[in-house]
Formats: C-alpha cells, sequence, structure tokens
C-alpha cells in the first residue's frame, strides 16, 4: 500500500521515506557552521593569532565547537598554528597554540582582480619608468584616505587620529584597529610610547609584494596625516600577520619623516597572547 506522499514512485524516482526532511535539517545546519566558521575566520583575520580559548569568548561559543572550526580551517589550508610565546617561568607542559590564518584563509575575504593590477603596474613600470609607479601609488593612497582626512585630523593628539584613521581604513576593507603600547619610564622611552596602527586585512597584498612603492606611499601618507613621523613595523605583503605601524604620542606637528620598511617577515607586532602587544625590539627595525 503505498503511502501519502510517495506518488513519486512509479515515475523513475526513489520512494520517499520518513526520512525526507532530513536533507532539509543537515542543509540548514550546514549552512549554520559555514558562517560561524566564516565568523571565526573573520576574527582570526581582524584581532590576529590567539588560542582556540580566546575565539570562543569572544563570539560566546563553547571552546569544543571553535576547536571542530579551527581543525576544519586547518585542514582546508586557512588556518595554521605556532606556540604561544611563555610568560614567566618556563612550566611543565606544551605552550599553548595560537591560530593565524594564512595566505589561503586570508583570500576568502577577497584579494580582488590581483592578476590584472600586477600585470597593469608592470606595463606602467616598463613604459613610464618607476616613477610613474610612484606617483599612481600617492594618487592611490590620496584616494583612499582622502574623503576622511577631515575626520582624522580633527584632533591634535597623534593616538586619537591614528584612531579615528583605523575607523576610516576599516571602511575601506582594511580590518584596521589601534592599540595603545608602553609607558614613560627608564625601559620605555618617550618615542616608544604611543598605539599600534594595525591593518589586519590587505586587499592589495599580492600586488604590494611585487611593488613596495605601494606600501610607502601609504606610511607617508599616514605621518602626514598623524603629523608625526611613524615606523613601519611589518606588512602583511612581506609575509607578516598584520600592517603595523607605530605612532609615537605626541602633540601633532612634528615633521613626518617614516622611517624605511626594514623588518623581516615574523617580526610582526601582531599581539603574542591575542592581547596585549608589544614593540619588537624596542621599537626599533630588526
Amino acid at each position: 500500500m503505498k503511502k501519502n506522499g510517495t506518488t513519486g514512485e512509479g515515475r523513475g524516482e526513489q520512494p520517499r521515506t520518513a526520512a525526507v526532511g532530513v536533507p532539509v535539517q543537515v542543509s540548514a545546519v550546514n549552512v549554520a557552521e559555514g558562517r560561524t566558521r566564516h565568523e571565526v575566520a573573520r576574527l582570526l583575520l581582524e584581532q590576529g593569532p590567539m588560542t582556540a580559548v580566546v575565539v570562543a569568548e569572544q563570539l560566546g561559543i563553547s571552546p569544543t565547537a571553535i576547536r571542530r572550526h579551527l581543525d576544519a580551517l586547518q585542514a582546508d589550508g586557512e588556518a595554521e598554528t605556532r606556540d604561544a610565546p611563555r610568560k614567566g617561568p618556563r612550566g611543565r607542559g606544551r605552550p599553548a597554540k595560537l591560530f593565524l590564518l594564512t595566505e589561503a584563509g586570508r583570500a576568502r575575504f577577497g584579494h580582488a582582480y590581483d592578476d590584472l593590477a600586477v600585470s597593469a603596474i608592470r606595463f606602467l613600470a616598463e613604459h613610464a619608468g618607476p616613477d610613474a609607479v610612484r606617483a599612481f601609488a600617492e594618487r592611490r593612497v590620496e584616494g583612499l584616505v582622502g574623503p576622511h582626512r577631515q575626520a582624522i585630523t580633527g584632533s591634535a593628539d597623534p593616538v586619537e587620529r591614528a584612531e579615528a584613521l583605523a575607523t576610516a581604513l576599516s571602511r575601506e576593507g582594511y580590518a584596521a584597529s589601534t592599540r595603545q603600547v608602553g609607558t614613560v619610564g627608564a625601559e620605555a622611552p618617550a618615542a616608544h610610547v604611543g598605539a599600534q596602527l594595525c591593518q589586519h586585512h590587505c586587499p592589495v597584498a599580492h600586488v604590494a609584494a611585487e611593488f613596495p612603492q605601494l606600501c610607502e606611499a601609504e606610511t607617508e601618507a599616514f605621518a602626514k596625516l598623524l603629523g608625526t613621523h611613524v615606523q613601519r613595523l611589518a606588512t602583511i605583503a612581506r609575509g607578516d600577520n598584520a600592517c603595523t605601524t607605530h605612532v609615537p604620542a605626541g602633540p601633532a606637528g612634528i615633521p613626518a619623516h617614516p622611517e624605511p620598511d626594514r623588518t623581516t617577515p615574523g617580526d610582526a607586532a601582531a599581539p603574542p597572547d591575542g592581547h596585549a602587544p608589544r614593540i619588537p625590539n624596542g621599537g626599533k627595525p630588526a
């Protein structure tokens, strides 16, 4: 006897069963899992390396569920781990693991038209020379921060300006934030006190890896906007976890002399434990 809802049988279709709702339920679960995994990846993108416990706290999800998503990101090559630095005397047991996105993980947030952009700038360099590339880089960064100039320069304090700049950059897709660093004292000269401007995503990282003029023009534009010298500590284009710029505290109006980017990959000033950052080598290039 044929049950209700099995009219497909006899037309070459598989008979329906009581489990007919399962595929819909599984699909809904998969969508929810995908959204959560994307949020986990976005948190790693915006806040840098962090432990599974910190990710769980930030998203309000159990550590067990977060580890499942982190394991999946690792299996897909979108995340990797490194040991967290130990604090205090070395104890027994293995150090905590910090999770961070790989280049493949960053790609899920978009690197639009990279190949086309690289080809276009190569053509510009070949036919118009390096000065033309430099001019292009300066024009690009002016278009990026120019519309936000009034909001950024509303304060005389470079650190407050850096916070406004981070807001502007986030609106432009750079997932930027600032972190206060240093306390004036014997171990922290005034020049090392201030803020770190961290750009956790760079839509043009692949292009900047071949044409560092993009990073150089950006650093100089930041110095002019903030009214003080700045030091670029790390860049995504050179293999670091974030583009990190040190902004010293003090009144605006100091001549802008950005120091050259001489850090090497791995010297990123991203926070080592998902919380407070530090300046490598006391803020001096490696």
